[in-house]
């Protein structure tokens, strides 16, 4: 702030407890805000009263609105966490505008365990949206955006209301040549340590019985891609796992898949293509062919919408990095 005119806004707050999950455990969140806008913050008993250029004090006071709106329309026991902050803070310091309502929306209610799922960035809440809108829909991006866990919680939403019949989860398995062949028990056993992480998040979702349950009468189908040959898909809700390990020919064959009253939702990253010929990735080729179909979404989801522990992000930027480097 060297050189420039320091100004100070105030930001009051009525409800005591509002004002404290704003403030944070030991005022966490306005340590965090004073880090990433470069402003000060000082808490004075339901005032924030903020110190910075005029800039600065007017993002820091948007902010404060927002966060403000964004506990709102969250339970009362919601507490921000350093995601939160952090996005929320970043977001506004580029000069993007944040729709609280639009993302408090797009919530999925999963209504057998009373599990809430929502998007928790605006390129989250472009997909849940693309999803809704689109038949089929491919998204992008690194690990920990939650590409794969917010499709099953769509499908979920969608089997559960009774607008489709089953959900149909299937990934490729790269290695399905001799490295499967080592392994014991038919092709569905060995290509499950494949299909896990698609498991994971249904365990996550709904209890190990219902989930079981919804298997064991074939409302929920988890098969590997080459499964998927030959069959049209209705009423059904169609999840492909890692899509950047299709090659063109079996990105086709998926595709064509789709059947009346279907959504289909293509998940990958395309920085991490496992084929022997990475240009060969049948999501490359969809991004690039298929950008001019109607009703077909596309999304890019970037490090910014990593929800796992903070770490990840880093780690990920840092592998980038060194990628621009070699």
């Amino acid at each position: 702030m060297a050189g420039s005119v320091i100004v100070e806004n105030t930001f009051e707050v009525d409800d005591t407890a509002l004002y404290r999950r704003i403030c944070g455990s030991k005022d966490r969140n306005i340590r965090t805000i004073e880090k990433i806008l470069g402003v000060q913050i000082i808490p004075r008993g339901n005032t924030l009263i903020i110190n910075s250029s005029k800039d600065g004090a007017e993002k820091a006071a948007r902010l404060l609105h927002v966060m403000g709106d964004y506990l709102h329309v969250k339970d009362k026991q919601y507490e921000f966490d350093d995601f939160d902050i952090k996005y929320l803070a970043t977001t506004i310091a580029s000069g993007v505008e944040i729709d609280t309502e639009e993302l408090n929306r797009l919530k999925i209610v999963i209504s057998e365990t009373g599990r809430t799922v929502g998007p928790r960035t605006l390129n989250q809440a472009r997909y849940i949206s693309a999803i809704q809108r689109s038949p089929i829909t491919f998204v992008i991006g690194p690990a920990g955006t939650g590409k794969t866990y917010l499709a099953v919680a769509v499908a979920l939403g969608y089997l559960l209301a009774g607008k489709v019949e089953r959900i149909v989860l299937t990934r490729p398995a790269v290695e399905a040549g001799e490295t499967l062949g080592f392994l014991p028990g038919d092709l569905i056993q060995k290509v499950n340590p494949y299909l896990r992480p698609l498991y994971d998040a249904l365990f996550d979702l709904l209890t190990y019985e219902k989930t079981s349950k919804l298997l064991e009468r074939g409302s929920i189908e988890i098969a590997p891609l080459a499964y998927m040959r030959g069959r049209t898909l209705n009423k059904s809700f169609i999840i492909l796992d890692e899509g950047q390990n299709t090659t063109v020919s079996q990105m086709k064959m998926f595709l064509t898949r789709l059947g009346n009253n279907s959504k289909i939702v293509i998940s990958g990253d395309v920085t991490q293509v496992d084929l022997e010929k990475p240009k060969s990735s049948g999501m490359r080729h969809a991004f690039r062919v298929l950008r001019s179909v109607h009703d077909i979404g596309f999304i890019e989801l970037s490090r910014e919408d990593i929800c796992r522990h903070p770490i990840v992000e880093k780690i990920i930027a840092a592998y980038d990095h060194a990628g621009k480097e070699d």
